[in-house]
């Protein structure tokens, strides 16, 4: 497991200052959009979907979010690959007729004063599985499930069969399946795209060197192992307007030896950086079932630290965040640009408006619960 040390990152007396000035509840300008507040909904999946297509839970969930007050919602892991979905019960946006409902979504989202976000997702070879209330574990072709793919034949876990090996053309129809999927959320509405490189899916399994045996130009150096990634950042960009911003969750380290390292994530987010990423959504681990997580309140926010110094881009640090003032220090001390949270807002749909209320911010309430406050 990698230890960290951030001592030599202390900031400025003068950064210090301008640190002080940014809060929870300051306006976020990304590109041309911006967020009334800091607090975002991280992705989070609800298994609730049948053949991709988003539904009223979906509406309900998320604009309940957009009603609490988060300046930023952001719809689930949203497969760009009906193969590349967690279980058959994900979201889709691999094909035109997924974009009628989530069309819906982004403009309710608006309409609440949230600024409307979207996760592209391939799972890779944590592919085809049961949702978590099912228990989990991979379903077999036999059973409805389908063959993962990966950038290697090598099963997440021992137990499970071991995925296909992706040829070169078939990486270059997976590029052009993120692409393809920015066009349609773009065609939906939805006013950030976020590309999901973290949590051991498929993005992710190429860079790490735990989940990557590749010999060819996509494995073995760090050069070639997030090779796929910049190619999948590239091409969304390209199709993603330039007044839009556009994010990447990655996991900033697997926790194992050998594995991805926060060093690693430092040089691809500056790689990132240049082809047009504007913001780093930090998360962690997913990558193996041997990994070793110090779980502690905000245990992720030095990533998003680090990161947000080293490598000169903006940053949203997100894990065991849970009340108004540390999502406040976070953002007051610099250490991230963003605060997302996900189990929290599942407690709490209406979090922004208690914190606003706990630190003493002007959020205004949707006008039909204005007697609430």
């Amino acid at each position: 497991m990698e230890r960290l040390s951030y001592g030599k990152h202390a900031p400025s007396p003068a950064i210090l200052k301008a640190m002080n000035a940014t809060h929870l509840f300051t306006p976020l300008t990304v590109r041309d959009v911006t967020l009334r507040n800091r607090i975002a909904v991280s992705p989070m999946c609800q298994y609730s979907c049948v053949d991709g297509f988003t539904n009223d839970w979906h509406l309900v969930h998320l604009g309940s979010r957009a009603v609490g007050g988060a300046g930023l919602v952001m719809v689930e892991a949203t497969a760009v690959e009906a193969r590349g979905r967690i279980s058959p019960s994900d979201t889709g946006i691999w094909k035109d007729e997924h974009i009628e409902f989530l069309a819906r979504i982004a403009g309710f989202l608006q309409q609440q004063g949230a600024v409307a976000g979207i996760q592209l997702a391939h799972a890779g070879r944590k592919a085809s599985t049961r949702r978590p209330w099912e228990g989990g574990g991979t379903i077999p072709e036999t059973g409805g499930g389908w063959r993962p793919v990966a950038p290697s034949a090598v099963p997440f876990r021992p137990e499970d069969a071991a995925p296909a090996e992706l040829s070169k053309p078939e990486i270059r129809s997976v590029v052009a399946a993120f692409a393809a999927a920015a066009a349609r959320a773009l065609r939906a509405g939805f006013q950030v795209a976020e590309i999901h490189a973290a949590h051991g899916y498929l993005i992710h399994q190429f860079l790490s060197p735990l989940s990557n045996r590749r010999t060819d130009e996509y494995g073995g150096s760090f050069e070639n192992r997030i090779r796929l990634a910049l190619e999948v950042v590239e091409a969304a960009r390209g199709v993603w307007p330039a007044n839009l911003p556009l994010f990447l969750r990655i996991s900033a380290t697997d926790w194992v030896e050998g594995g991805w390292t926060s060093e690693d994530s430092v040089e691809l987010a500056r790689r990132v950086r240049e082809l047009g990423v504007d913001l780093v959504d930090c998360s962690s681990g997913g990558s193996s079932m041997e990994q070793k997580i110090p779980l502690a309140l905000g245990y992720q926010v030095p990533f998003a630290d680090r990161i947000r110094r080293d490598a000169g881009v903006l940053t949203g640090a997100v894990g065991l965040i849970t009340t108004a003032e540390q999502a406040d220090e976070i953002v007051r001390s610099g250490k991230a640009d963003l605060v997302l949270l996900a189990r929290e807002f599942l407690r709490d749909p209406y979090f922004p408006l208690h914190a606003a209320k706990v630190l003493g911010a002007e959020l205004k309430s949707p006008v039909q619960y204005s007697r609430a406050w």
